[in-house]
C-alpha cells in the first residue's frame, strides 16, 4: 500500500472543496450513476461525498471513544411478560445517554421503538447491546453520527 502524501491532497479551492480523481470499473460507475438518479442526488460528487461521511461515522463508532449521536431501532414482541421492565431498567440506568423515544404498535403485539441517544460510540454500542439482548427483542439497528445535538439545557447568565 503506498502512503499518501499531503502534497496530493492539495487544493487551492477557496470555497472548502477538495477535488479528487476516482476511477473505478464500468459496473461500479453504472451503479454509482443509478445509485445517483434513484436516491436523487445532484451529482456523482453529492452521493460520493455522502457515502465517505456514512463510512467515516460508522468507522469512528467502532473505535468508540468518539462522542456520537444516533438512533436505535429495536422492533419487539411487547407481549412477553417482563420484556417492557427490562426495556426501561435499561433505559433508566442510561438516563445521560438516552435523550428520547418512540414507540408506534404494530400488527401482533409488536412494537417499533426509536431511541435517539448520544455519547461515546462504545458506550452506546453497549445500550444496543443490553437492550437487544432482552428476552423479546427481534432486533435492533444503531445508526451513528457524528454531528452532536445543541446542548439541551444551556448555561444562562441569571441577573
Amino acid at each position: 500500500m503506498r502512503a499518501f502524501s499531503r502534497s496530493m491532497a492539495k487544493d487551492d479551492s477557496s470555497d472548502g472543496l477538495r477535488r479528487v480523481t476516482v476511477s473505478m470499473g464500468e459496473d461500479t460507475f453504472q451503479a454509482l450513476d443509478r445509485l445517483v438518479n434513484e436516491r436523487g442526488f445532484d451529482s456523482r460528487s453529492q452521493a460520493i461525498s455522502e457515502m465517505i461521511h456514512q463510512q467515516s461515522a460508522e468507522h469512528l463508532g467502532k473505535i468508540g471513544t468518539e462522542v456520537m449521536a444516533g438512533t436505535l431501532t429495536l422492533i419487539y414482541d411487547e407481549s412477553k411478560s417482563s420484556l417492557l421492565r427490562d426495556l426501561s431498567r435499561v433505559c433508566r440506568s442510561h438516563l445521560s445517554e438516552v435523550i428520547s423515544s418512540q414507540h408506534i404498535l404494530l400488527e401482533d403485539d409488536h412494537v417499533l421503538e426509536v431511541l435517539l441517544m448520544q455519547g461515546p460510540a462504545r458506550t452506546l454500542r453497549g445500550i444496543a447491546n443490553e437492550l437487544v439482548t432482552c428476552k423479546g427483542v427481534k432486533s435492533a439497528h444503531l445508526t451513528l453520527t457524528p454531528h452532536l445535538l445543541p446542548p439541551l439545557h444551556a448555561a444562562r447568565n441569571v441577573r
